[in-house]
């Protein structure tokens, strides 16, 4: 073997016989062929790994191949692209930044033949259970074309880690010595209040071994990964190597700190959220003398969170979970992408989780009462949220394999809140269409006009805000007579009043005059625009007559 750019490349006997096999199956899933003869776009570069990865994982192939030099037809046409060492190491950083931090090319072989430069991109597999995405976007392959990744691929890759339960593995060298006693005999606190109709003395007469195989803990007697996780003593982690086995707390802001956690993560989980401070805020409703006091955080919000974390990371990445603190929320971030559907289909309940990416954890979890089997945990948070007045959770999936929540402690725009005190009446929907619109995030076409329809915004798509109607029950009026765009006729009596005073105007006066009163939302041009109709309206109506030039107006009263 001989290294080039790095990576270990095959003599050069081997790549010959390599480029003979490939150009004699010609494209397909995994092979494809582009002439490139001076450059390739990189954007189509990340799309062709992001589809050759995830074929080459649905076949079963060591590597899918991008061959550059090389027509559709097979034709050698030789290739320039990427001379040096330097630019295809540059072109697999950038690969690596934008495709997934667990894969890149794995190697580009440059070869000669026939008198033509060819490279070879030799792109690995995805890892089992985690598609590959280009900056977000899933790729695959229909024969030669290169598509986005169709839903049943996509489930067919997820799905595989249901194949290897990472949490029901046996450890053979654990025994119950490795467990925590005060951690089981809070699981069986737990497993009594799940199952109120088992009688607690015969839950107390059962042996540990027995209880631990009726919650599935074990098996056998066997201790399984799970059973440390969640009854594991701190001193027996070693048994999970190379995993980690922790949890992290960060505190961010002012002051910083940090702290780990270890199992047995049924307790420990609690011990995590303690150390977040939980301080009482004061919020006054409208119209209203006397404050309401809640607390910065749902406690149970929190704990739902970290047990939803720890139930579904994918502990095959070995990385922690971490908590962090900041002034005005706590964020939580585990590995593994959001297995079944998308939050807010669970935050409106339309949707039961129909697989695990941990089944034996998951149950292990439900018959401790810590988590429930049906979903609801999402919808629970979002509802916990909403009693308080306070933002809903947000969940941020665009960091490939990963999940990002989000629990605010801190109001956001003070007109939602105190609508929520008194609009108790309001569809879950708009709430949560409300709540997108408060912070400045885009909602769908229909979910605008049902809130426009309902008088709950107005403004132009995307820069929804908040209405008159909700700004007069929220007692923000003041608020709302600064930002909302007055009506035509209020701004031609303007311009009216404007021109009887001084005799004429020009146009940069009118666009002064006007520019206050004006949605501060509108980007100048659309400011500039909004005169310009103005203007072109009063014309119309014979109001005011153009006495200058096209290109230095002078307007006065018709």
């Amino acid at each position: 073997m001989r290294i080039i750019d790095n990576v270990s490349e095959p003599l050069s006997d081997d790549l010959s016989a390599l480029l003979d096999r490939l150009l004699a199956g010609r494209e397909s899933e995994v092979v494809e062929f582009k002439e490139a003869s001076r450059q390739f776009s990189l954007e189509k570069l990340g799309k062709y790994v992001s589809a050759l990865s995830n074929e080459a994982n649905l076949r079963g192939a060591e590597s899918g191949w991008l061959v550059l030099g090389v027509s559709d037809d097979g034709e050698l046409v030789g290739t320039s692209y990427l001379e040096s060492i330097e630019q295809r190491q540059s072109v697999k950083q950038q690969i690596h930044q934008s495709i997934d931090q667990s894969l890149t090319v794995r190697e580009i072989h440059e070869v000669s033949r026939e008198g033509k430069r060819l490279l070879l991109f030799a792109v690995p597999p995805a890892p089992r259970g985690i598609p590959i995405s280009w900056k977000g976007s899933y790729f695959g392959r229909a024969g030669e074309s290169l598509v986005p990744l169709s839903l049943d691929k996509l489930d067919e890759i997820r799905r595989q880690s249901l194949d290897t339960d990472w949490s029901a593995v046996v450890v053979p060298e654990a025994n119950l010595a490795h467990l925590d006693p005060a951690a089981i005999a809070r699981a069986r606190q737990g497993f009594k209040e799940r199952h109120a109709r088992v009688r607690a003395e015969d839950v107390d007469a059962w042996d540990d071994a027995t209880f631990l195989d009726r919650i599935r803990l074990t098996h056998d007697g066997q201790i399984t990964r799970a059973a440390l996780l969640l009854l594991g003593a701190k001193t027996s982690t070693h048994l999970l190597t190379p995993h980690p086995a922790e949890l992290t707390w960060r505190l961010e802001g002012e002051q910083q700190a940090y702290e780990h956690f270890y199992p047995p993560f049924l307790l420990s989980t609690t011990a995590l959220v303690d150390r977040i401070r939980n301080v009482q805020m004061r919020l006054k409703p409208p119209n209203e003398l006397i404050y309401r006091e809640i607390s910065k955080y749902e406690e149970r919000s929190l704990l739902e969170a970290l047990y939803n974390c720890i139930a579904h990371q994918d502990y095959s990445r070995r990385s922690r979970i971490i908590v962090t603190e900041r002034p005005d929320r706590v964020e939580f971030i585990s590995v593994g992408e959001f297995f079944d559907g998308a939050p807010e289909d669970y935050a409106l309940d339309k949707r039961t989780p129909r697989d695990y990416r941990n089944p034996l954890l998951v149950t292990a979890m439900t018959e401790l009462n810590v988590i429930d089997h049906m979903g609801y945990g999402i919808r629970r948070m979002v509802q916990d949220q909403v009693r308080r007045f306070l933002p809903l959770p947000d969940y941020d999936l665009n960091t490939t394999g990963e999940v990002h929540l989000t629990i605010h402690g801190a109001v956001i725009d003070e007109a939602f809140s105190q609508l929520l005190m008194v609009r108790t009446d309001l569809p879950f929907a708009e709430i949560l269409a409300l709540d997108r619109v408060q912070k400045g995030l885009p909602i769908t076409s229909e979910a605008a006009s049902e809130l426009r329809a309902a008088g709950l915004v107005e403004g132009r798509r995307p820069r929804l805000r908040i209405s008159s109607r909700i700004a007069a029950v929220a007692g923000d009026k003041a608020g709302y007579i600064r930002t909302r765009a007055q009506d035509d006729a209020h701004y031609a009596r303007l311009v009216v009043d404007f021109i009887r005073e001084y005799g004429h105007a020009s146009r940069r006066e009118i666009d002064d005059l006007l520019g206050k009163y004006l949605d501060e939302d509108l980007t100048p041009t659309q400011r500039r625009d909004k005169v310009s109709n103005v203007l072109r309206k009063m014309r119309a109506q014979g109001i005011i007559h153009n006495a200058g030039t096209r290109p230095q107006p002078r307007w006065e009263l018709a």
